[in-house]
């Protein structure tokens, strides 16, 4: 069964049909051009919640060092992920299915409205071959009856006994003229009627079911497209599953992976302080020797406990370079981040040196390569900085040393308060109480003058100008660095070669 052989004779409906797939076809564009964009405002507000609960700062780097905290950053790397996995499916569906079937559409109408011209023009053609055919059918009706007549005429004057020879030989020649004529009208309508019957035959057998099937192929080939773009909707999506499917896969890793007795050990290390616990609190009689009211009593009023440093609600004490405001644990923890960071410096510095060196030995072997004397300065200034970086290691190195060998007299103090309230009583000076609220004044141990201009850019150091007078505040200890105080308050290290001591 065909279009051409049973619906010859529905040219409208073809029509209507024809135009009705393609504005399917159409309507499923919109529909997935909708779907993408959908999927796009997907992604975009997964990718802005995914920024929106991420960790920033310092603070939030150190607490994603905690699992628990860890895991839920993997989570929102994973969904930023999926996000992109949303819209790589939105790309692929514009792409694969809303541009290409645009274009195969254009394509289709163009091919249906030659289709249809075809049609029309050959109905036309029929039409007018019709025409002509009711057009030489009346005029051999009309020229038979005028033969008719005129024969009729002339057999009539031919039997009236009045009329002259002449009479009838010309009305019988009329009469012969007229049938004719009568005959090649009769002529020219039957050659009228085979061409039409000929040209009527072609239009129904051949030439509209030819149309009619040209179409009907093009309308299964639009659905055979349309069918492919209906299961690329679903197949776009299911080439992305495996990786959609491994992003939440690492959400459930990264569920599993929280670990809350580490968490919690982690927790202790990073703020354990190494102090012992507080020793009992003595009993204090002071029903012994107890005089009568006088005015010394006032002088001599009860000791109060000192104050625990883990339990002190005073302002948090400014950050020393030797971290010694700091818990004991947690100062040792601080220095030995700072060496470790200190040695890595040292060694991509004197890797560079070395570098540098082995390009000053290549320029002098082949001055062609380059001048060795233009690497001085850079060698110069790597020198310096390694000389800086090891006197701050040896510097942090002595801290750490001072600060592990002193934990246990630190520890002894603080777990035997009670000694030190018994030490104050029997101290005559009653204000030795907020003694330990003052800090001990440095005695400076020299002057010198700044032969040379340095950029103190490393924590510890200082700026200084050539020329600037600086107190000496520590001397050099053999590490090439001394502690100054310059004229502005500002105190730090420089190199012991940049001064010149006054005398």
């Amino acid at each position: 069964m065909d279009w051409g052989t049973d619906l010859w004779d529905q040219y409208d409906h073809i029509e209507k049909h024809t135009q009705s797939g393609h504005d399917l076809v159409d309507r499923y564009i919109k529909f997935v051009r909708e779907r993408t964009e959908i999927e796009q405002n997907y992604a975009k507000q997964l990718r802005s919640l995914s920024r929106k609960y991420a960790k920033r700062g310092s603070k939030e780097e150190q607490d994603c060092k905690f699992s628990n905290h860890a895991s839920l950053q993997e989570i929102l790397n994973e969904l930023n992920d999926y996000a992109g996995q949303r819209e790589l499916i939105a790309e692929n569906m514009m792409t694969g299915i809303c541009v290409e079937l645009t274009k195969y559409l254009q394509d289709l109408k163009l091919e249906r409205k030659t289709h249809l011209s075809d049609a029309k023009k050959a109905q036309q053609n029929l039409e007018i071959s019709l025409k002509n055919l009711e057009s030489t059918k009346k005029r051999f009706a009309k020229e038979w009856a005028e033969a008719e007549k005129a024969t009729q005429q002339a057999e009539k004057i031919e039997n009236d006994l009045n009329a002259t020879r002449l009479d009838v030989e010309k009305a019988k020649q009329h009469a012969h003229a007229r049938t004719h004529t009568a005959e090649e009208c009769r002529n020219d309508y039957a050659a009228q009627l085979q061409k039409y019957n000929k040209e009527q035959n072609f239009f129904y057998y051949s030439e509209i079911p030819q149309i009619y099937n040209k179409m009907q192929d093009m309308d299964e080939r639009r659905i055979r497209r349309l069918a492919e773009g209906y299961c690329q909707f679903a197949d776009i999506e299911k080439k992305v599953l495996p990786i959609i499917t491994k992003c939440l896969d690492g959400i459930s890793t990264a569920g599993k992976k929280i670990n809350e007795k580490q968490d919690s050990i982690l927790f202790i290390e990073q703020h354990k302080s190494g102090f012992e616990r507080p020793g009992d609190v003595e009993f204090e009689d002071y029903t012994q020797g107890i005089k009568s009211a006088t005015s010394d009593s006032s002088l001599n009023p009860p000791k109060t406990r000192a104050k625990l440093w883990p339990f002190s609600k005073k302002t948090k004490p400014h950050a020393a370079e030797d971290f010694s405001h700091l818990p004991p644990e947690q100062r040792k923890k601080k220095l030995q981040a700072k060496i470790d960071d200190i040695t890595k410096e040292l060694q991509k510095t004197q890797d560079q040196s070395d570098a540098l060196e082995k390009m000053k030995g290549v320029y002098e072997k082949s001055p062609q390569m380059g001048d060795p004397s233009s690497l001085e300065p850079q060698i110069s200034e790597t020198a310096q900085n390694i000389g800086r970086l090891r006197g701050e290691l040896v510097k942090y190195e002595t801290w750490l040393s001072e600060a592990v060998g002193g934990e246990e007299t630190s520890n002894a103090i603080n777990n035997n308060t009670k000694h030190c309230v018994v030490a104050a009583e029997q101290s005559p000076n009653i204000y030795t109480e907020f003694d330990d609220e003052f800090d001990d004044v440095e005695t400076p141990v020299g002057q010198c003058t700044a032969l040379y201009t340095f950029q103190g850019n490393s924590e510890g150091t200082v700026s200084i100008t050539e020329g600037e007078m600086l107190t000496i505040m520590e001397e050099d200890k053999g590490d090439g660095w001394m502690r100054v105080l310059r004229a502005s308050g500002e105190e730090g290290y420089i190199p012991s070669s940049y001064v010149k001591l006054a005398p």
